[in-house]
């Protein structure tokens, strides 16, 4: 059965829908729409699912990013994923976009730091193991670019926003154990679906109510009342 990836992470609105029974079946669309996930999203899918001849009751499972990305498309992605899967009676996956970026890096050894504004950087580095599977080498964070853990050894790809907004920064920290820098990439859909696929067909789904969100800079992420009674 299909299975469909949404993701609302950045200014970026990405989609994926997976039609056969392998990544090599994705078929993957994005959007530049800024702060609109919430008006565009359902239109696009809707438009992107009549393109194949299909419906959400064809879908037999969602993807969506868990973050840490924008706070407000977050929520929009998983309030959408969460809204369709219930209807649907069909499991979520929540995929790290730190990990969707590193999958997009096509690299053995992944450093990915995405700009989290407020002078730091959402990172951590992946190394690809047997298969496609990765292990997380730093765990996720929010820092300063100039406080970025080291990782052992060389040619670690580096990808991410947050190479362009600090290179200065992250190149004293971390040039010498760079190999390549792709600081325009974003995180999509499709590689967002290319590592669910394996977690569906393993049975790791979650119920609907069961998606969570990552954000790393939790105070952040809450109303002034919330942080405010803490």
């Amino acid at each position: 059965m299909p299975y469909l990836a949404i993701d609302t992470s950045s200014e970026q609105l990405s989609l994926a829908l997976c039609t056969g029974h392998s990544a090599d079946s994705i078929v993957a669309r994005e959007w530049p729409v800024g702060q609109k996930h919430a008006e565009l999203t359902l239109p696009y899918l809707r438009a992107l699912l009549s393109e194949h001849q299909l419906t959400m009751s064809d879908i037999a499972g969602i993807a969506y990013p868990s973050g840490p990305g924008s706070f407000t498309g977050l929520r929009i992605g998983c309030g959408i994923t969460q809204g369709l899967a219930y209807a649907q009676n069909i499991p979520v996956v929540g995929i790290s976009t730190l990990e969707a970026l590193a999958e997009a890096s096509g690299a053995i050894r992944a450093y990915v730091c995405i700009d989290a504004r407020m002078n730091q950087v959402y990172c951590a580095a992946f190394e690809r193991e047997s298969g496609s599977a990765w292990k997380t080498i730093h765990e996720a964070r929010v820092c300063n670019p100039e406080d970025v853990p080291l990782p052992a050894g060389n040619d670690w790809f580096g990808i991410g926003t947050g190479f362009k907004a600090y290179t200065d920064a992250l190149q004293t920290r971390l040039g010498a154990q760079l190999s390549q820098i792709d600081a325009e990439r974003q995180p999509h859909a499709r590689e967002m679906l290319q590592l669910a696929l394996p977690r569906f067909a393993a049975g790791q789904g979650l119920p609907a109510e069961e998606a969570n969100l990552v954000y790393l800079r939790d105070k952040v992420a809450l109303k002034t009342h919330e942080r405010a009674a803490k």
